[in-house]
């Protein structure tokens, strides 16, 4: 997470949505960078608007904008399944060793996913809360360019990436019927995405 004050603006940390290499990029340009431990890094809104927030409301007077990034649902779940075959995680119950995409998917479906699967959710990390809080700039992570270009403008400074957290390479196979029983499953995921405007 990352906090521009002047600006206005606070940039939520979704896993796996290439946000790393934002905070990299503009580490010395925020007033606030919360880079660990992974719970605060990747604090979810309703923990923003729990802790961070009131902070600033009440000691500042300042209302923050929220922005955010979502990745496409089957990529999102592809980058964890990934992430997760890494040979530091070589036998350890989060480890995706031996299982295939499509048993990920089904086991990320199931009401309590088994420790491999369980990696959370888009929705429900950007759900708004009901006290109005929610995020007021939402990008796609296949659009880098509309994000790079709005931080770009509001931060008035010109921001050079590199690829950082990069998962490992393995096959993503997906069948018919695990894209279908995720769609089903996970509907909210990809109502989502879907609602994030094209720029």
């Amino acid at each position: 997470m990352m906090i521009f004050f002047k600006e206005r603006l606070a940039l939520l940390s979704v896993p796996k949505t290439g946000t790393t290499a934002f905070q990299a990029a503009l580490r010395n340009r925020a007033d606030l960078v919360i880079s660990d431990p992974p719970e605060l890094k990747h604090a979810p809104l309703y923990r923003y608007n729990r802790w961070i927030r009131p902070m600033f409301e009440k000691v500042c007077g300042a209302e923050l904008e929220v922005a955010a990034v979502v990745r496409e649902p089957v990529s999102w779940l592809g980058s964890w399944y990934r992430y997760r075959q890494r040979a530091a995680l070589d036998g350890k119950p989060n480890s995706t060793k031996g299982v295939s995409f499509d048993g990920f998917l089904h086991a990320y479906c199931k009401g309590k996913p088994p420790a491999f699967a369980n990696v959370g959710s888009q929705a429900k990390f950007l759900e708004a809360q009901p006290n109005g809080c929610k995020v007021s700039h939402l990008f796609r992570y296949e659009d880098q360019d509309a994000l790079k270009g709005f931080l770009e403008s509001r931060l008035d400074t010109e921001i050079r990436l590199d690829r950082k957290n990069v998962s490992p390479q393995a096959p993503l196979d997906l069948s018919p019927e695990a894209e279908a029983h995720l769609r089903r499953k996970r509907a909210a995921e990809f109502e989502l995405y879907s609602s994030i405007p094209v720029r």
